[in-house]
C-alpha cells in the first residue's frame, strides 16, 4: 500500500475548494455512473510523467473520469463548467518523452478515453476508418485485419498509443499518407460548453464526404482542435492506404559522420521529386543502438560515450554513423524504377550503402524486423526498448524536437547545437530527423537518463529547457512540447509581441470562459488562470 505524500494527498485544482471538488465528483458519478469515476490514491500512478524520479511527480490529477459515450463527455464538460474544474483529456496516455498522461495543472480531473475504444467504421471502397479517441494502433490494425480489408494504416513506432491523440498532437507516422500529417479527415468535438459539433463537411447532416473532404463551407475549423484546448474530440476520420502490390523496406548506412549534411540534401531532392513518398527516419548510431542494446554494455564511465566507442558500436552492430530506414510501395516495376533512382543518387556520397528486399502482403505480419513491420502498418511495441538506454527498466528520456528546413546547412547547425549542449550537460547525443515533408524536418534530440538518479533527471529536464531557448534564437521552434517546458516552447513564437498567443487566448476565452479544457496545453491559458498567475515559473 502506498504511503507517498506526493501521490496519496489528493491535489485540489486552483481556485476550487475541497468541498467544491467533492460536489463535482459526486455530480460526475450521478451523471455518468460511479464506476466511471476514480479519486483514490492508487489510480494516480497511471496519470503522471513516467520518467520523473519515482515519488516526486507534481503534475497529478485529483480524479479521473472514464466516459463510454459522447453523452458522457458532454455531461462531464457541463458539470466541470458549473464547478470550474479543469479537465485534462487523454487517449491512451502513452505520450512518453513529452510528459506521458500527466496533466499540466495539478488537481485537474483526467478524462480518460480508454473505454471509448471502438473502430466505428472501416470503408474499404473509399479507404477510411472512423475512430473513437481510445482506439490504439493495435486496435485499428486488428479491426482492419479482422474485417479482411485490403487496407493498411500509417502508424507510429510503438503500437500501444492512441490513434486520435497522436494525430491531434501532430504525431508522426511513416506511410505515404503521413506526409504533412495528412491522414485525418473530419472531427466530432464536444465544445467547452458541452455543445456538439462536427468539422468540415460533417457540419451538414448526413453528408457522406465528412471523412473524405477535409473542408466544408467557410473557414476550416478542424486544425483548430489540434494541439489546442478548444474542445474534446470524440470521433475522427482516418485515411487508410490500399495494400500495395509490393512493399520494399530500405536501409541506408553512412559510415562517415561528416556526410550527414550530404544525406539531407539528397533526401530532400528525392522527396520533392516524389521518388521517396513516405516519411524516412534518419538516426545516428546511438539512437539506433538504443533500440537494440543498452548503454552499460558499451560504456559505464562519466560523461558522454567517447567517440571511439561510438565508432566501435557503429561497426559491431552494423549501423553506420547514420542509418536511414525508409520504404517504397506500389507496382513492382515502379518500385524497381524508384529504387534504381535512389541508389544512383545516394551512391554519389562516399561511404553510403543501401539495401532492401521486396515483400508481398502475405509476408508483412511475420517480418522479423520490427522497423520493417511498422513501415507497412503492422504495430508492435519492440522499439520501446529505447527508454532503457540509461537505467535499464528504470530508464527514461525527455525529448526536444524542433522543426528545421530540410537542408544541409540547417541540419549541420542543428546537430552542432544539440551535440554541444548534450556534451556540456554530460549526456549522450541521440539525434535524428523525421521529415515533415520534402521541405522541412523535425530534428529529434532524445536525452536519456536513469530515473533512479535525481541529479541526472534534473539535469536532463534543465538541459532540454536550455535547448528550447537556444534553438529558439536560431528560429527553430518545437513541433510539440513536453509539459515541463510547454510554456517556454510557446514563448519562442514571439512574432509581433506574441500575436499568435494573443490570438489563441482570444479564441480560448471566447469558447471556454471558465478555462476548463486542458488549461496550459501548448501554452494556451484561459483568462481565469492567467489572472491567478499561470503559467507559474
Amino acid at each position: 500500500m502506498s504511503t507517498n505524500p506526493v501521490t496519496d494527498t489528493r491535489p485540489i485544482p486552483p481556485g476550487v475548494t475541497e468541498a467544491e471538488l467533492d460536489r463535482a465528483l459526486a455530480a460526475f458519478a450521478a451523471a455518468i455512473g460511479a464506476e466511471k469515476v476514480a479519486d483514490d490514491p492508487s489510480f494516480r500512478q497511471d496519470f503522471q510523467d513516467p520518467y520523473q524520479v519515482p515519488g516526486t511527480a507534481q503534475n497529478l490529477p485529483s480524479a479521473a473520469v472514464s466516459p463510454t459515450s459522447v453523452e458522457d463527455v458532454q455531461a462531464i464538460v457541463r458539470i466541470a463548467n458549473e464547478y470550474r474544474i479543469p479537465l485534462w483529456p487523454i487517449g491512451r496516455g502513452k505520450n512518453n518523452g513529452y510528459g506521458g498522461a500527466a496533466p499540466q495543472v495539478r488537481g485537474s480531473v483526467m478524462v480518460s478515453f480508454r473505454n471509448m475504444n471502438r473502430v466505428l467504421e472501416i470503408n474499404e471502397e473509399l479507404g477510411y476508418a472512423i475512430l473513437e479517441p481510445g482506439v490504439s494502433w493495435h486496435d485499428l490494425h486488428a479491426a482492419i485485419e479482422g474485417g479482411g480489408h485490403n487496407l493498411a494504416a500509417s502508424i507510429v513506432d510503438v503500437g500501444w498509443g492512441g490513434v486520435v491523440s497522436n494525430t491531434l498532437d501532430h504525431g508522426l507516422t511513416y506511410m505515404p499518407y503521413s506526409i504533412d500529417q495528412a491522414s485525418h479527415c473530419g472531427f466530432e468535438v464536444v465544445l467547452p460548453n458541452g455543445d456538439l459539433m462536427r468539422t468540415g463537411s460533417g457540419a451538414m447532416d448526413n453528408n457522406p464526404t465528412w471523412p473524405l473532404y477535409k473542408r466544408g463551407l467557410g473557414p476550416t475549423s478542424t486544425e483548430m482542435f489540434m494541439q489546442s484546448n478548444y474542445g474534446i474530440v470524440t470521433k475522427m476520420g482516418y485515411w487508410l492506404m490500399p495494400k500495395p502490390e509490393v512493399y520494399m523496406p530500405l536501409w541506408l548506412r553512412c559510415w562517415d559522420d561528416s556526410k550527414m549534411p550530404d544525406l539531407v540534401d539528397a533526401l530532400r531532392e528525392l522527396m520533392l521529386a516524389g521518388t521517396i513518398d513516405m516519411r524516412p527516419q534518419l538516426s545516428n548510431t546511438l539512437i539506433m543502438a538504443s533500440m537494440m542494446t543498452n548503454r552499460a554494455e558499451w560504456y559505464d564511465g562519466p560523461g558522454p560515450i567517447p567517440e571511439d566507442i561510438i565508432e566501435k558500436m557503429s561497426k559491431e552492430l552494423g549501423l553506420g554513423r547514420w542509418m536511414m530506414r525508409f520504404a517504397l510501395y506500389g507496382d513492382e516495376a515502379v518500385v524497381d524504377h524508384n529504387f534504381a533512382k535512389i541508389k544512383a543518387r545516394f551512391s554519389r556520397i562516399p561511404g553510403v550503402e543501401i539495401s532492401g528486399e521486396k515483400y508481398g502482403a502475405d509476408q508483412w505480419e511475420t517480418l522479423p524486423n520490427p522497423h520493417e513491420q511498422i513501415m507497412i502498418g503492422v504495430p508492435n511495441d519492440d522499439l520501446y526498448k529505447m527508454a532503457s538506454w540509461s537505467g535499464g527498466e528504470e530508464g527514461g528520456h525527455v525529448d526536444f524536437s524542433p522543426v528545421i528546413p530540410l537542408t544541409a546547412q540547417h541540419a549541420k547547425a542543428a546537430q552542432n547545437l544539440m551535440k554541444e549542449m548534450c556534451a556540456e550537460a554530460g549526456f549522450d547525443y541521440l539525434g535524428g530527423m523525421l521529415p515533415i515533408n520534402g521541405r522541412s524536418t523535425t530534428f529529434i534530440n532524445v536525452i536519456p537518463f536513469d530515473t533512479k538518479d535525481p541529479e541526472q533527471v534534473a539535469k536532463a529536464y534543465e538541459g532540454a529547457k536550455k535547448m528550447v531557448a537556444k534553438a529558439g534564437k536560431l528560429g527553430y521552434g518545437e513541433y510539440r512540447a513536453h509539459l515541463s517546458f510547454m510554456d517556454l516552447a510557446a514563448d519562442q513564437f514571439g512574432f509581433n509581441d506574441h500575436a499568435q498567443r494573443r490570438f489563441n487566448e482570444t479564441i480560448k476565452d471566447t469558447l471556454d470562459p471558465n478555462g476548463i479544457i486542458a488549461p496550459g496545453k501548448s501554452g494556451i491559458w484561459g483568462s481565469r488562470l492567467r489572472e491567478a498567475g499561470f503559467p507559474q515559473s
